[in-house]
């Protein structure tokens, strides 16, 4: 009779799960032995880098990806980056070792006490199998609860011991709808308030991205005319930032997010947080006269909007069925027009540069496509107006859910894994601060390891700027810890395997950058920047 191993990889193989993320330990050692040649083990350096890289590697395949971590510990180390996964509803599937079944109630050394509860609430469904021959089930299971929207990790501890069992050979394969529809009803209703308002405006959120209803966001924006507006802190971008409709990126606060919407009547929000906020800001929720509609595939997100009414559905279904049954309005020319950029830098600059001089530098020698991931928060905004992060392609811009770091720099390796995989073999530019740059360099030891051709560009003001900013922000004075003067940048990534420079001046910063994307290997480049940072709010 066939083991619950055969009969599991036969199952991952038809689920086209043949690539592990991982970080190995003697808890998976009994699911690891003798991998079959026709799948794939991709080593990262520490638990929370292997879920960084299997959650680039998902999104930029867009399909799920098997991440296998090591007991309690090594789940304990990959939270930080599980959060970002579940907020960026990225579908993994997430494994750890447990200790044997004979032990478990003994609870010897790495038991993975409490397993099921350990990840939640940042997995959509947590579960370890009653039975060793319920393992491939479970893992059939878990993968149609992934997938399903909205999509999610899911997390599965599996006994070391069950994995020689013998058991029937069955087949648990089977498939599942991928997508919600609308309700026709509430769908029509939306419609007829879109037709209904004298000054429509639109949120688009990272559901749009991820339903690759790119071009008909676009559509729906043009046939309504109306401005489009996409979330601070987002995730991936859901519409082209050279789009005379676009509007840029809301304030994460109520007050300046009610006064950024005034003057709109309907506030139509697509595959969007209603809303997002950041720092406490106190005004309107709403600006007067102004309703809201949603457009979401989460019902939590429903549930807890602070306003208006919404409608479960992905943002691709609706915004093809929502154009169908609006008016087109008339309007100003849709066609393309540049966008204006802070691209120029003084005849004579001064060192260290400011982070968007940087930028500039960097958007002059950006090549025609590209992945952009960026970890660097307190420079965000100075990012957006310039060339390098005007994002005008699907599929091409990257950043955390969550506000944790360290996830940055692992993604940008897992993008950079899937654009080899797939051959489109885009470069990817990681903007990454020096602070996030701590959190996860061992990421850049599997970027080296796996041939992977991926620039990060670190930002070195030796301090938390957005912390500096925040407290600012809350008047809250003289915080510790703030400041991190004296890390050499270059030699860690030197260390794990990268070609690291340091650039402080222009030439060295164009030399260095043009070096990195005609290489085609992992470079690292350090930049000291001003210190000086801007409002938390700024706009």
């Amino acid at each position: 009779m066939p083991t619950v191993r055969d009969v599991t990889f036969d199952l991952l193989r038809r689920l086209e799960l043949t690539t592990i993320v991982g970080n190995p330990g003697s808890t998976e050692e009994t699911f690891l032995q003798n991998l079959p040649s026709d799948f794939t083990y991709v080593l990262a350096l520490q638990e929370s880098s292997v879920v960084g890289v299997a959650d680039g590697l998902s999104q930029g395949l867009k399909k799920p990806v098997l991440v296998n971590l090591h007991t309690s510990a090594g789940l304990g180390n990959a939270m930080g980056a599980l959060t970002a996964s579940y907020i960026s509803k990225t579908p993994l599937i997430v494994t750890a070792g447990q200790q044997t079944r004979e032990m478990l109630f003994l609870e010897p050394y790495l038991t993975n006490v409490e397993a099921v509860e350990a990840p939640r609430p940042w997995v959509k469904w947590s579960y370890e199998p009653i039975r060793p021959q319920d393992v491939p089930a479970a893992f059939m299971r878990a993968y149609i609860t992934a997938v399903q929207q909205p999509t999610g990790p899911v997390f599965l501890s599996l006994p070391l011991d069950d994995w020689d069992v013998e058991m029937e050979a069955v087949d648990v394969f089977r498939t599942a709808a991928l997508r919600v529809a609308p309700d026709p009803e509430r769908l029509a209703d939306f419609a007829q308030r879109a037709n209904q308002s004298k000054n429509p405006v639109l949120i688009y959120g990272g559901d749009v991205a991820r339903s690759n209803a790119w071009e008909e966001g676009i559509a729906f924006a043009e046939k309504l005319q109306a401005p489009v507006w996409c979330e601070r802190f987002q995730e991936i971008v859901p519409f082209p930032h050279d789009h005379p409709l676009y509007a840029g990126t809301l304030p994460p606060a109520v007050g300046p997010l009610g006064q950024a919407l005034k003057g709109h009547d309907l506030i139509i929000a697509v595959g969007a947080c209603v809303f997002r906020y950041y720092p406490w800001a106190p005004g309107s929720y709403l600006p007067e006269g102004a309703s809201v509609i949603q457009v979401t595939d989460d019902p939590h997100e429903a549930a807890k909007a602070v306003a208006g009414d919404s409608l479960i559905s992905d943002s691709k279904i609706a915004l093809v069925e929502l154009s169908r049954r609006i008016d087109r309005r008339s309007g100003a020319s849709v066609g393309r027009t540049p966008r204006k950029t802070d691209d120029e830098l003084p005849a004579q600059p001064q060192y260290p540069l400011k982070a968007k001089q940087l930028f500039g530098v960097l958007s002059k020698h950006a090549p025609e496509s590209y992945i952009l991931v960026n970890e660097s928060p307190s420079n965000l905004e100075a990012l957006r107006r310039t060339g390098l992060g005007t994002i005008r392609n699907p599929d091409s811009y990257y950043m955390t859910g969550s506000g944790a770091l360290g996830w940055g720099m692992p993604a940008a390796v897992g993008l950079a894994l899937a654009e080899k995989q797939t051959g489109r073999n885009r470069p990817v530019i990681a903007i990454i601060g020096d602070g996030s740059y701590q959190y996860s360099p061992q990421a850049v030891w599997t970027a080296v390891q796996h041939g992977l051709h991926v620039v990060f560009v670190v930002l070195q003001n030796e301090q938390y700027a957005i912390l500096k900013a925040f407290a600012l922000q809350e008047n809250t004075p003289n915080i510790p810890g703030l400041d991190i003067p004296g890390i050499d940048i270059a030699s860690l990534g030197k260390g794990y395997g990268a070609d690291a420079r340091y650039a402080k001046t222009v030439e060295e910063i164009e030399t260095s950058f043009q070096r990195a994307l005609d290489g085609a290997g992992v470079s690292v480049i350090a930049v000291p920047i001003d210190k000086r940072f801007g409002a938390l709010l700024s706009e």
